[in-house]
């Protein structure tokens, strides 16, 4: 075990949604941390920047893994690169997610949405995450030992108006988190671990507009989210790397099947 407990050095990581404002973010963390990072996304030209970001920032080994995180054969021959480049995988964060604008249904009665669009919320945050999974988790069992981070969401466990489809999925991705830590420790040895983070409110590219007017004020759901937040404000991206290494450091060698709140207080807070 490491002297320095959250040291990340020599262990090789996979991000899927890499190249995001979160994602990216923590990406960036682990690198400065001293992990190698694989940047796994759609966009070859986004993933080889932030990969190039990461080595000038960070002088860790970085590279860009192009595959759509719902196609089996594309994610086994990206494990397949990251292996044959580096030799294992020790961490995987599964960053890739996201809401459908065409699953919402701010103000609108619920069945108004259309059901093809619950069905790719559900499997762009709940496939997206379960396909990445098995996947990494097959080399990680060879080598009896690995990290799992999913990402959960406030909107797991209470009721956030117009996101069902989302809603659902990251419910889902809570019960899925526990129930892969069970299974991969019982089977593969204590060497493997699952958890997720379920951050707060963040201001990212996909929300943005549901958050921010024009001339950069809150909306009325902004407005409402702070009020029920204690700390009183949005959260920064990154403000989830610090519990993203602990996770994946030495320090939660003892810890698996958690969810871990990054939310300001939102989740302790009854509005009262």
């Amino acid at each position: 075990m490491s002297a320095n407990l959250f040291d990340l050095s020599g262990k090789t990581a996979v991000v899927t949604g890499g190249y995001g404002v979160l994602g990216g973010s923590m990406a960036a963390g682990l690198a400065a941390a001293g992990a190698r990072v694989a940047v796994l996304g759609r966009r070859r030209e986004n993933a080889e920047e932030k990969a190039s970001l990461l080595r000038q920032a960070h002088g860790v080994d970085a590279m860009a893994l192009v595959a759509d995180v719902l196609d089996e054969s594309a994610m086994r021959a990206a494990r397949d690169e990251v292996v044959a480049k580096w030799g294992r995988v020790d961490i995987l964060l599964n960053g890739a997610g996201g809401n459908v604008a065409r699953s919402r249904t701010d103000g609108k009665p619920p069945w108004t949405m259309p059901m093809d669009a619950f069905d790719e919320v559900m499997r762009l945050n709940l496939h997206g995450s379960v396909l990445p999974s098995m996947v990494f988790a097959e080399a990680m069992a060879g080598q009896r030992s690995g990290c799992i981070v999913n990402i959960s969401s406030m909107a797991a466990t209470q009721a956030l108006s117009g996101v069902l489809g989302y809603s659902a999925a990251k419910a889902a991705i809570d019960n899925f988190t526990k129930w892969l830590a069970v299974d991969l420790a019982r089977q593969f040895g204590a060497g493997l671990r699952v958890n997720a983070i379920a951050p707060g409110f963040f201001i990212a590219e996909q929300n943005r507009g549901v958050l921010m007017n024009a001339d950069g004020s809150y909306t009325a759901r902004a407005k409402t989210i702070v009020a029920k937040t204690p700390m009183g404000r949005f959260g920064e991206p990154s403000e989830l790397v610090g519990a993203l290494v602990f996770l994946c450091s030495d320090a939660a060698s003892f810890v698996t099947g958690v969810v871990i709140p990054v939310d300001g207080g939102f989740s302790a807070f009854s509005g009262v």
